[in-house]
């Protein structure tokens, strides 16, 4: 996942804007780690490169 398409994303569930914490990383992509949404608190995991957010 790009780093700079984070900045896109919203949370399914209600809409929030998204924090992001990276676990492991290359130059410009996230390999793993976590999205929370700021508004209901859910959590997206990062893996291999893919946002997991169903």
């Amino acid at each position: 996942m790009k780093k700079e398409h984070v900045k896109l994303l919203i949370c399914p569930y209600c809409h929030g804007e998204l924090d992001l914490k990276i676990m492991k990383d290359s130059e410009d992509e996230i390999i793993e780690g976590t999205l929370k949404c700021k508004n209901c608190g859910k959590e997206y995991e990062i893996k291999e490169g893919i946002a997991r957010m169903m």
